[in-house]
């Protein structure tokens, strides 16, 4: 038999939802249904902590402790851009395959380099911002109406300059 579950430690379950959607329980069950809580109310949980977020996959952290759940979302630097670009929200079951094509200033990337620094692995803040701007490039947008490579560059060259934090 297992070893009898201790009710003060803390188990951190890290989870993919689709913001403001309850997900599917049969993919929580498994995770979580050994820690002695309820899937379907852990699912309905995440979508109310994931409503600003609706229609985008973000990343859900789950704190557990004494079989209450605690949920954190830790957007991705993809979730961000797509959040900044203001779009509205789309249905993933009939619209598939979207180009977000919007533009982007300086100043919300360096915002999203700010939020993104912690699990960032750059030393400075220049590199983070060039870790947004390569995200940018696969979400398909552009930053000040040019090509987010050629802002790389102008960073790399010292053209443009980033704030040091």
């Amino acid at each position: 038999m297992p070893p009898k579950f201790d009710p003060n430690e803390i188990k951190i379950v890290h989870l993919r939802a689709v913001g403001g959607e309850v997900g599917a329980t049969s993919t929580l069950a498994p995770k979580i249904g050994p820690l002695g809580l309820s899937p379907k109310k852990v699912g309905d949980d995440i979508a109310k902590a994931t409503k600003d977020w609706k229609g985008l996959r973000v990343t859900v952290k789950l704190t557990i402790q004494n079989r209450q759940a605690q949920i954190d979302v830790v957007p991705s630097a993809s979730s961000l851009i797509i959040k900044e670009l203001k779009e509205p929200p789309r249905d993933r079951k009939k619209v598939k395959h979207v180009k977000h094509a919007g533009n982007l200033s300086m100043e919300q990337i360096i915002s999203i380099a700010r939020i993104m620094r912690p699990r960032s692995m750059a030393r400075y803040l220049s590199g983070t911002v060039k870790e947004i701007l390569g995200t940018c490039q696969s979400v398909g947008c552009t930053v000040e109406g040019s090509h987010p490579h050629d802002k790389i560059d102008e960073i790399n060259e010292g053209t443009l300059e980033i704030p040091a934090e």
